[in-house]
Formats: structure tokens, C-alpha cells, sequence
């Protein structure tokens, strides 16, 4: 696997921005630094917002968006409850009755699909349990879908994103619940988050691109999602996934393009040139010894980023080693 390149910005090549929220465009509720300048800056191709965090409806989400200063509509905005609910609604019959563990945003979307949430397993006809997250669940929610589950209920859930970057750090998320719930049951639930296929195809349903390009900062969800659904991608690190966490990933979660953050969309990604133990990438190189990884000569964060990246993934393809990183991009 090698780099993509382009000697003009990555956002000409492309009619629409598949964006990741949390760690991308913000964390917590605030917006990553530049996000908001990059995404103001685009022109001539539709952004989308792609979350899979269950627990607020679009219209929560786009409010707090506007807020941060961009221009969003509620259309805009694509979640994971959505893409299960569309699973659902397609799955079981209509107006059927299902037991909901989440938030407002899972259960503002299973209604727009005509199904009926319910907060009580025991609740005449439940057809199905559904799983999404919100920060007020605990054990007794958990245990009460399990309960359920063990009935032999349909069992979704919203995603399965193990973490979540807040303001404060990096928290348990939604797969770390699911998680729990599966190994008391012994069951694994139909998903439609990413890196699963419903939430892209809802998003292409709804903006019918020609040419997207997904953009998000983690590997296992975003960059994963996008080379199961053949869109080009470009990886952010704003959020969850570090610098070292690219350089080794697994072969499906390798992105297409790298960038500092957002900015890199205004970025020519010029191609990368690999001698051995060097790589240059316009004015930056990288070199590497004895499995370590450093940056020989700095350029702009992006060529500097991909002189890196090209090279540990050389190097791991000659050798097979994981390599150690000791370098700070854009400090």
C-alpha cells in the first residue's frame, strides 16, 4: 500500500466531504482547532457529517454545529441511529414495538422510521432490542437489554466505537457497552455504524457524490468503513488514532491520504520517494534506523507527514517490523 498523491489541493479532486464528527470536526463542544476555518474554506463540494454517536437527533447536532460557525442543515447530518433504524424499519414489521437503550437521537430516528421505542422490556409485543449510546446509561440499562436479549429478541445496536474523544480525554464508548452486553449473552448484534456498511450507504443514498472523499481520525471505524465501501480517505490526527497507530496499521485500515487535521484538505499531497532508509516528500524527509522512525528534515506538516508514514509502511512491508515513531508532526 502506498500513499495517493496529488499535486493540487485534495478538496479540487472531490464533490463531496464524508466528515467524522467527534474528533474531527470537534471534541466534546468545542471545534478542533482549524476545523472550522478548513471547512468554511470549501468550495464546490458538499460536506456531509457522518456520526456514529447515537445519542443526539440531527437537529441537536446541526444546532451545535451552526454554533461552532459553520453552515449546516439538519440534511447535513447523517447518524448511526438513522442507518440502524433504516435497518430495522427494513428488518421487522411496520409500526413493531422495540425496547430502546439510548438516547433522544435513537429514539427520535426509530420514530421517523415508524417503529415505536419503548423504555420496558416488558412492554406488550417488543419485536427487537436496539442499543445506542448516551452518557446516563449504567448497569441496570445494560443488564435490562441483556434480560431481553436472552429471550431470543433481535438484538441491533447503533456502533460499536469502543472509545469516544471528549473535551476531557478519551472515554468509553458506545462498543465498550455493547461489548459488555455480548459477553453476557453470548450474542453479537447487527451494527450499522461504521466501519459497517448501512451508515456510508445511507449518506450516498442521501447525497448521491461522485467523487467523496471520507475523512476521520480513526482507523478502525472511519479509514476501515471507507475502504470496505471503496471511498478514498484521508486520515486526521485530531482524535483517537496516532501517529504510530497509522504507521502499523492493519493493511484494511491504511487511509488514502494523510493530514495534520482539516487543513490537509486544502493541501497538495505530492508523491512520496522511498531510497531505502530515507523517504522525501517535497522539502521534508524522514529516515529510519534500527526500527525507529524520526523526521530528518521538516517541510509542511503535510509532506512532512507523509515522508513518515510512507516510510514506516516500507519498512514494515520489507521487514515485518513494528516500527517505533519518535517524531512530532507540526509542533
Amino acid at each position: 500500500m502506498t500513499l495517493a498523491a496529488t499535486d493540487s489541493p485534495l478538496i479540487a479532486s472531490h464533490d463531496a466531504v464524508l466528515l467524522d464528527l467527534d474528533g474531527v470536526v470537534y471534541r466534546g463542544g468545542d471545534a478542533v482547532p482549524g476545523a472550522v476555518e478548513a471547512l468554511t474554506s470549501v468550495e464546490g463540494a458538499r460536506l456531509a457529517y457522518l456520526t456514529n454517536n447515537a445519542n443526539r437527533p440531527p437537529s441537536a447536532v446541526a444546532d451545535h454545529l451552526r454554533d461552532l460557525g459553520l453552515t449546516v442543515t439538519v440534511d447535513d447530518i447523517v447518524t448511526s441511529a438513522q442507518a440502524i433504524a433504516g435497518v430495522m424499519a427494513h428488518d421487522l414489521p411496520a409500526g413493531a414495538t422495540v425496547f430502546a437503550i439510548g438516547g433522544e437521537g435513537l429514539r427520535t430516528a426509530l420514530k421517523e422510521r415508524g417503529l415505536v421505542p419503548v423504555d420496558d422490556r416488558h412492554a406488550p409485543e417488543v419485536a427487537a432490542v436496539v442499543q445506542g449510546y448516551a452518557p446516563q446509561l449504567g448497569w441496570r440499562d445494560l443488564a435490562e437489554a441483556a434480560y431481553a436479549i436472552e429471550t431470543g429478541l433481535p438484538w441491533y445496536a447503533s456502533n460499536t466505537d469502543l472509545t469516544i474523544p471528549t473535551a476531557e480525554g478519551i472515554a468509553p464508548g458506545n462498543g465498550a457497552l455493547v461489548h459488555a452486553v455480548g459477553l453476557a449473552v453470548g450474542r453479537e448484534p447487527v451494527v450499522a455504524g461504521k466501519p459497517y456498511a448501512p451508515l456510508f450507504e445511507e449518506t450516498i443514498a442521501r447525497i448521491s457524490p461522485g467523487a467523496p472523499l471520507m475523512v476521520g481520525d480513526r482507523l478502525d471505524t472511519d479509514i476501515s468503513g471507507a475502504r470496505r465501501a471503496s471511498i478514498p480517505s484521508l486520515f486526521v490526527l485530531t482524535g483517537v488514532s496516532s501517529l504510530a497507530d497509522v504507521v502499523n496499521a492493519a493493511e484494511d485500515e491504511l487511509p488514502d491520504y494523510v493530514g495534520l487535521d482539516l487543513s490537509a484538505l486544502h493541501d497538495a499531497h505530492p508523491e512520496v520517494v522511498v531510497e531505502g532508509d530515507r523517504a522525501t516528500c517535497g522539502s521534508a524527509s524522514a529516515e529510519i534506523a534500527d526500527g525507529v522512525l524520526r523526521v530528518a528534515t521538516s517541510g509542511g506538516p503535510t509532506e512532512t507527514l507523509r515522508a513518515v508514514v510512507a516510510l514506516g509502511w516500507a519498512a514494515r512491508a520489507e521487514s515485518g517490523i513494528t516500527v517505533t515513531v519518535d517524531a512530532t508532526i507540526g509542533a
